[in-house]
């Protein structure tokens, strides 16, 4: 299957998530293409969608969402999975889903939504982000489990898998 995977990364950790997916996915034999939000084709050319993207201020990034409603209508003809990075720590914070994702999920059609815990690199932050960072008392480091990450992207594999396995059968067949 060819199938697109879109990001929205401020400062690459969810990109990596992505590009992890990626890797996973194009392992398990899927012709598989990455781009982040802003510049990611339109879904039609595409047998699934993973779309995901940071949260900032509890809420997926602007490219990401508005490409999954600009393309809600196309998103909702295909396999479409979400994904979100962004609590943080060991035990992470904030706990939950954004409060979007429901209205996301809702829009694309999407067959469900992972939440991954993310990475805080105070290297990578400007001034008003660090005093934010501090005001919140956000933890700094990479808690990112690339294992989760990894076991989701299969599972979206599988599912695609017994998808085309009934789609190759004959339509007798799949009534039975």
């Amino acid at each position: 299957m060819k199938i697109l995977v879109l990001v929205e990364s401020k400062h690459g950790s969810t990109d990596e998530i992505a590009q992890a997916i990626t890797h996973e996915l194009s392992q398990a034999g899927h012709q598989v293409e990455l781009y982040d939000a802003q510049e990611a084709p339109p879904p039609a050319g595409y047998d699934a969608v993973v779309a995901g993207s940071a949260i900032y201020v509890g809420r997926w990034m602007g490219e990401a969402r508005t490409y999954v409603h600009q393309h809600a209508d196309a998103l909702r003809e295909r396999p479409v999975w979400l994904f979100s990075s962004g609590p943080l720590g060991k035990e992470p914070q904030p706990v939950g889903e954004p409060e979007e994702i429901p209205e996301l999920v809702a829009a694309s059609g999407a067959r469900g939504h992972r939440n991954f815990v993310g990475k805080l690199d105070k290297d990578e932050l400007g001034l008003a982000e660090r005093l934010v960072v501090r005001a919140v008392k956000a933890p700094y480091g990479d808690f990112r489990n690339w294992e989760g990450i990894r076991s989701w992207a299969h599972e979206i594999a599988a599912a695609l898998e017994a998808e085309e396995a009934v789609a190759e059968m004959p339509i007798a067949d799949r009534r039975a």
